[in-house]
């Protein structure tokens, strides 16, 4: 197992700086996922980790090595992309096993480590198969297996479920996390998808226009954003913004001086009677789910609120309703948008 110390980072393509000056620490071992929208910087951060981008300013080392000049093949790390890159005329095995052979691996090494990595993944069965007689899931579980028989210390992984339909998302995403503790790797994980980070994640690093918003545990960013980017980016619906002087007088809790919007997770939020909320709004309108509705309440100046209402029934559109929520769940922010902390810290 290998840690990895990224030191301030840059990367520029001609005039667009696209890394900004990347700080971080990642502990042997570790899962850490790289989220954020689309053009943030996340895969070109993994790509330089990988050597497959050059770094234009600052220093990366793996483990106590300083590799910014080191090929991609000298790294010790194995990726894993969003497409499989597998050889249509190649089976499972020869596929596998491709990059030892490249390397010059003796034959017998070779075949047990691929032997090894099939029995891990659990596909024995499908050694002798072709990429088009596989599933979508088997292909990645083989691009999974070609990197495993390299036996890296960094496992490296590009978006690599974004592919696949959301049920079969949903089980490679324990696969890969059930890998990891059978492995002990150190890993690191680009997705968009915050589902995938919470889940997966020992660590979880947000990235906007290629800096870092905050870096912590899932339920540390979940419960204290930093700011109100990571407040919604993590957890899904996303967090309600309001601002602070949508609540009359009377109706809410003791404000923290300097707060200018609050944060309520529609998870936290619950339909009461009217005169009983700290908001009073309309139902504007009410989304089935199964086990409840998410409800749009349309709150005066403050906009829509979304709520998730759990049971069977749900209040009907043009329903007036108020919406209540435990003071030590409303998370305030200043006017430049940076968190105060919740109003029972």
């Amino acid at each position: 197992m290998t840690s990895l110390t990224l030191q301030k980072l840059q990367k520029r393509f001609g005039g667009v700086h696209v890394i900004k000056g990347v700080d971080l620490e990642i502990q042997d071992g570790e899962f850490t996922v790289f989220v954020g929208p689309s053009g943030c910087g996340k895969s070109t951060l993994l790509r330089m980790i990988s050597g497959l981008e050059d770094i234009t300013e600052g220093s990366l080392y793996i483990g106590h090595r300083m590799v910014n000049d080191v090929q991609a093949a000298k790294r010790g790390v194995a990726m894993v992309f969003q497409s499989y890159a597998l050889y249509p005329h190649l089976n499972v095995r020869d596929n596998m096993g491709f990059g030892l052979k490249v390397r010059k691996v003796p034959r017998d090494e070779a075949q047990r480590r691929v032997k090894e990595a099939a029995a891990t993944l659990k596909i024995e069965s499908l050694l002798d198969r072709y990429p088009r007689e596989l599933s979508g899931g088997q292909r990645q579980r083989v691009a999974i297996g070609r990197a495993i028989v390299g036996h890296p210390d960094v496992f490296l992984f590009d978006e690599p479920l974004s592919n696949l339909d959301a049920e079969l998302r949903v089980h490679m995403r324990s696969e890969i996390a059930a890998l990891h503790k059978r492995l002990g790797n150190t890993m690191i994980y680009v997705t968009h998808d915050q589902i995938e980070a919470m889940t997966l994640a020992d660590k979880i690093v947000v990235l906007r226009d290629g800096l870092i918003e905050q870096v912590g545990s899932p339920r540390e960013l979940y419960s204290r954003p930093r700011n109100i980017f990571v407040a919604q980016f993590i957890g899904s619906p996303k967090m309600n913004i309001i601002p602070a002087a949508a609540i009359g007088n009377g109706r809410g809790p003791e404000l923290r001086a300097g707060a200018h919007s609050m944060g309520m997770r529609p998870e936290h939020l619950s339909i009461v009677n009217p005169q009983d909320g700290i908001l009073t709004g309309t139902i504007a309108l009410s989304e089935y789910t199964g086990a409840g509705s998410l409800l749009h309440v349309t709150v005066p100046n403050a906009g829509i609120c979304l709520v998730i209402h759990d049971g069977p029934t749900a209040p009907a559109a043009g329903e007036e309703v108020g919406l209540k929520i435990a003071e030590e769940n409303i998370h305030l922010f200043d006017q430049a948008g940076h968190s105060l902390m919740s109003a029972a810290h």
